[in-house]
């Protein structure tokens, strides 16, 4: 499985570029602190390189900016290349999947907010009103006693 899940902030704006077939993309590079901090020392800070394709890249370069916090979760891939010295190189990065605003408010839009859709974020927040508190359905579980169900036996058995 190659699953990444990361939340930092950007080093740098993102930048839209587009391929030869019109594929959009951009790349940059994500600051992530690390969860734990050695005793007597400073939180260390990991730079991840990050591409984005399509409609991802698109969104991100739109709604977000240097030292932004985001989350993203994605892949790990890697590609070789031959640098201009001529040396066989391997690079590592986390290929996104969905991205996500996080942290406060600030710098989105007054009054809205955004919502996950298709893979990537859209600018559709509604306001919502308070719900009304739910009359309970005699029906639901929420009426049962314990007396209802009944113990399981013990089974070496299991299948997990």
């Amino acid at each position: 499985m190659n699953k990444v899940i990361l939340m930092g902030r950007l080093t740098a704006d993102p930048e839209l570029k587009t391929t030869p077939n019109g594929i959009s993309v951009t790349s940059f590079s994500l600051a992530v602190d690390r969860n734990y901090v050695k005793q007597g020392g400073e939180r260390k800070t990991d730079f991840i390189n990050v591409v984005a394709w399509r409609q991802r890249a698109e969104f991100i370069c739109r709604y977000f900016t240097k030292g932004q916090l985001i989350a993203l979760d994605g892949s790990i891939e890697t590609r070789q290349y031959v640098d201009k010295n001529g040396n066989n190189r391997t690079a590592f990065e986390v290929v996104v999947e969905n991205a996500y605003f996080t942290g406060d408010r600030r710098g989105m839009q007054q009054g809205g907010g955004y919502q996950q859709q298709g893979g990537y974020q859209q600018n559709s927040y509604q306001p919502a009103a308070p719900e009304p508190i739910p009359q309970e359905d005699p029906s639901t579980y929420s009426s049962g006693s314990a007396g209802d169900f009944e113990d399981m036996p013990l089974d070496d058995d299991l299948p997990f």
